[in-house]
This record gives structure tokens, sequence and C-alpha cells, in this order.
């Protein structure tokens, strides 16, 4: 597919700077993810860790147990316990907090459990049957959290190095790049852009604000997405998204004409003008879409765990996997008891695994 262009001069050329922007989002966006992933790790990798050291050797005992569990937005569940307990003669006196995922309603049974080679150590049962649950949340969060947060890191540092390079001249070369959102800001036009149209078709997006005035130079559309003219400037890493007046180049008034005349004629000789055929700003998906979209996600999220459940409590060739005890454990006690007499129906003969053990934590319930 070709595109209406323009021809620049052959010499190097320098460009304006702020012609490539940092997202707004980027300034509070990063430092609230990268803090909320480093508070999880500081406040549950040590109880991980700590619960992990006991089950290599634990040891249940008699004790005191006061505290509550309590379940946050359906599934998320914390635990928060005081522990008392005597070990060889001395009296220990401990805090312990777990969180995990469950779908579980009523109440938790669990005991004082500690660990036979280092008694200081002490947990509850409940935690050391969430630990492979705490642990893939844990990691699951820390990594959608800390590697977004990197990741956004990353791209600020790829856009100020752009911007670093763009004062310099440069030899620029004209591409088409697809227009994947704009919308009116404070009175200035904001667009996003990906070059995808490109020889190179490298697929970076890249943010610009215009300001009052100025707009992209569209040339047409591709499929879904307009069109319009970009330049590469010598080896920076993004593109840049030119104005329709072409003030982003470091250019003598009579250049710009000359370079914008063969655009305007081609276009005036269709019917219309290609400068001024810029669409209205677009106000992206509706709330409706949104939540449309929002729900076949968790849909989709459930149908796997469901599907993953299923295959557990009738295929699997052990009773002991690891997600799938956690799954059953959290289905609603219907679903639970069925699991679990599928189970057993394969399984009787040995231990019952977590999610189907009765009051002494071996025997099936």
């Amino acid at each position: 597919m070709t595109f209406p262009t323009i021809k620049l001069p052959a010499r190097p050329l320098a460009l304006q700077p702020g012609a490539i922007s940092i997202p707004l989002a980027y300034y509070f966006s990063t430092p609230i993810l990268l803090a909320i992933a480093i508070f999880m790790v500081v406040m549950e990798a040590p109880g991980i860790l700590r619960d992990y050291a006991i089950s290599q050797n634990p040891l249940a005992v008699e004790g005191n147990i006061d505290g509550s569990c309590k379940t946050r937005k359906a599934f998320f569940t914390t635990c928060k316990v005081d522990l008392s307990y005597e070990r060889d003669g001395q009296r220990y006196a401990r805090n312990v907090e777990v969180m995990f995922v469950d779908l579980h309603s009523g109440d938790y049974e669990t005991g004082l459990v500690v660990s036979a080679d280092h008694p200081e150590l002490a947990t509850i049962t409940l935690g050391l049957d969430m630990l492979w649950n705490r642990i893939m949340t844990l990691a699951v969060f820390t990594l959608l959290l800390g590697g977004g947060s990197l990741a956004m890191i990353f791209l600020a540092i790829r856009i100020a190095r752009a911007r670093g390079r763009l004062r310099h001249p440069a030899p620029l070369t004209v591409i088409p790049v697809e227009i994947m959102g704009m919308e009116t800001k404070r009175g200035r036009l904001a667009v996003t852009y990906a070059d995808r149209l490109s020889e190179q078709k490298t697929g970076r997006v890249a943010h610009t604000r215009f300001e009052s005035g100025h707009e992209p130079i569209i040339v047409g559309d591709a499929g879904s997405h307009p069109v319009a003219l970009a330049v590469w400037h010598g080896a920076t890493s993004l593109p840049v998204l030119l104005d329709d007046r072409l003030e982003r180049i470091e250019m003598t008034p009579e250049e710009r004409r000359q370079a914008l005349e063969p655009l305007y004629a081609s276009a005036a000789a269709a019917g219309s003008r290609a400068a001024a055929a810029v669409p209205a700003p677009g106000k992206g998906l509706s709330l409706a879409r949104r939540l449309g979209l929002a729900l076949l996600v968790v849909l989709l999220i459930v149908g796997g765990i469901f599907g993953y459940w299923l295959w557990y409590v009738t295929s699997a060739p052990s009773q002991y996997n690891s997600p799938g005890m956690d799954i059953n454990n959290m289905m609603p006690e219907a679903l639970n008891r069925w699991g679990c007499d599928q189970l057993k129906a394969r399984f009787g003969d040995g231990l019952a695994p977590f999610g189907c053990t009765a009051a002494d934590y071996q025997s099936w319930k």
C-alpha cells in the first residue's frame, strides 16, 4: 500500500526535541507500581521464607492461637494471628501474617506448627497448606507490577535518548505511520502512533502533543486507523510525527512551502486537501465496550481455572498437584466435595491432598 509523501531537503536536518513526548502517566504510574511491588516483597517474602524453612521439618505443637482471617475483593485472604507456645522449656511469642488467594467461604481450621530444627520459627498450618499459593501470588503480582514499572522506565529512557538526538542534524527519511489514538488534552492534540507501514515495520509506538492549531499530516487510512507522515531521524530509535506546517523541522519557510506544495496539489486533484482531512479526535473505547472486554477477560480466566480444576480432579496423574489442590480448595463446598470424591475414587488408598483432608490433615474428608 502506497501513500502520498513529501520530499525534504537532502542535507541533515534537526528536529524539535519536544516532538516526541513522554506520556504523563509515566511520571506517576511508574513510581506507584514500583513502590507497590517493593512493598509486597518486603511484607510477604520474609513470611514465605520462614514458612518454607518450617516446611522442611515441621512439628505440630500445642499453644495459643489468637487472630482472624479477612477476605478482600472476594478472593484475597489475609490472616493475622498471635502465637504463643513453649518449646524445650522456653516460652515464645510470635506474630504471623499470611496472604493467599482463596474462594473459600466460612471459617478456617488451623493449628500451630514450628520448625523442629529451629523452634523459634513458628507459623500456622494454614500458612503451610497455602505455601505454594502464597509463592505464586507474590510472584505473579511482583512480576506484573515490578515488570510493568521497569518496562515503563525502559520506555521513558528510550524516549529521553531519542529526544536528546533530535536537536542534532541528521538525514531524515519520510515514512507513513498509523495513528493509534488522538484526543484533545488542555487545548493540545495528543497523538499515539506506530511504525507499522514503513519498510522497517519496527512496530514501535511513540507519543506526541501538538500545539493548538497544529495537526498531523493525514495522507490516507489503513483499515481502521488514519495514516500520517513521520520521519526517521538518523539512527534515532523512534519516528517523529510531522505537523501540517513542518515547523518541527528546522527548515526555511521556502523549503517548507516547496515540500508541502506537491502534497497539497495531489490532494486538490483528488477533490480534497489531505492536510485538512484530519479526523476528529477519538474518545477511545466506550464504557460499555470496556466493560465488555473486562468481562471477557474475567470469563476467560475463570474458564481456564475451571478447566484446569476439572482436569485435576478427573485426569491428573497425582493428587498432589499444587495448583490443582489450591484451586480445589477454593471451590464452593458442593464443587469441592464432588472434586474430592473424584480424587478419592482414584487415589483413595493414599493420603488425602490439601483441600480434601479431614480434621487430622491426613485422611479423606
